[in-house]
């Protein structure tokens, strides 16, 4: 296992680590916190809930993701060849925990948004009305050169209805692989704007960020979300909203 993210030094709840298992390999995980175990590429068995995965990678189409409430044993065994497993962990916190189980294709909720250049598709594998306690998760493809996380939102105060707080990190895949995007952040206290290539994560605790894949080069990010409740209320920035409002 390679940690990508550690709570308490980059992020604040959301943990995030990557296992690229050989053939006949075997993953277990145990953790205190919820488990969402997303089958990257590959096919894997996972003990007492069947098999996952199938995919060659994100842009293939839908995959498999399996979810473990705090304390349940998950435990993995590539199939067939080698296999590709994110695994996300967060703090249960108030919430109630789901049951272990594996969320196929057909379990997700596929949505087209935006259009033109700031089109793409969301795939929502755990959202605010699936079994979890805290843990939200998704992926994002963009085409060639379009934007994403646009017109720029946040969601880093606790307000609701108008906005819910929410920690979110971001793991990005490129198709092809040596393409690259640009994530920017900003705030009322400053702003940042980095490359990012494939593999790369970003923490984002706070503040606007909308991120652009190159031209010629497709882009997936894999999203992870954990705050107060499970409610998705991002809130626009007011100079840009009027892209989406008309």
């Amino acid at each position: 296992m390679k940690t990508l993210l550690t709570p308490g030094k980059d992020t604040e709840l959301i943990g995030l680590e990557v296992a690229d298992l050989a053939e006949g390999e075997t993953l277990e995980l145990n953790r205190d916190e919820e488990i969402v175990a997303v089958v990257v590429s590959g096919v894997v068995d996972v003990d007492g809930l069947g098999t996952a995965g199938g995919r060659s990678g994100v842009f293939e189409g839908p995959g498999h993701t399996v979810y473990g409430p705090p304390g349940h044993t998950l435990t993995f065994r590539a199939t067939g060849g080698p296999a590709q497993i994110v695994v996300a962990t967060a703090p249960l916190g108030d919430g109630t925990p789901g049951q272990a189980r594996i969320i196929g294709p057909d379990d997700q909720q596929v949505d087209e948004r935006g259009e033109g250049n700031w089109s793409r598709t969301v795939r929502t594998v755990l959202g605010p009305g699936d079994d979890a306690g805290r843990l939200l998760f998704g992926e994002t493809i963009n085409p060639p050169g379009n934007w994403s996380s646009y017109p720029p939102h946040k969601h880093d105060t606790h307000e609701p209805p108008r906005e819910v707080r929410l920690e979110e990190v971001y793991l990005f895949k490129f198709d092809p692989g040596n393409g690259f995007g640009v994530q920017i952040r900003y705030d009322g206290e400053g702003e940042e704007c980095f490359t990012v290539r494939d593999g790369d994560v970003a923490a984002i605790p706070a503040g606007y960020h909308p991120v652009v894949a190159a031209p010629g080069y497709s882009m997936c990010y894999l999203w992870f979300m954990a705050g107060e409740g499970r409610r998705m209320i991002p809130y626009l920035d007011p100079e840009h909203a009027w892209v989406q409002n008309g």
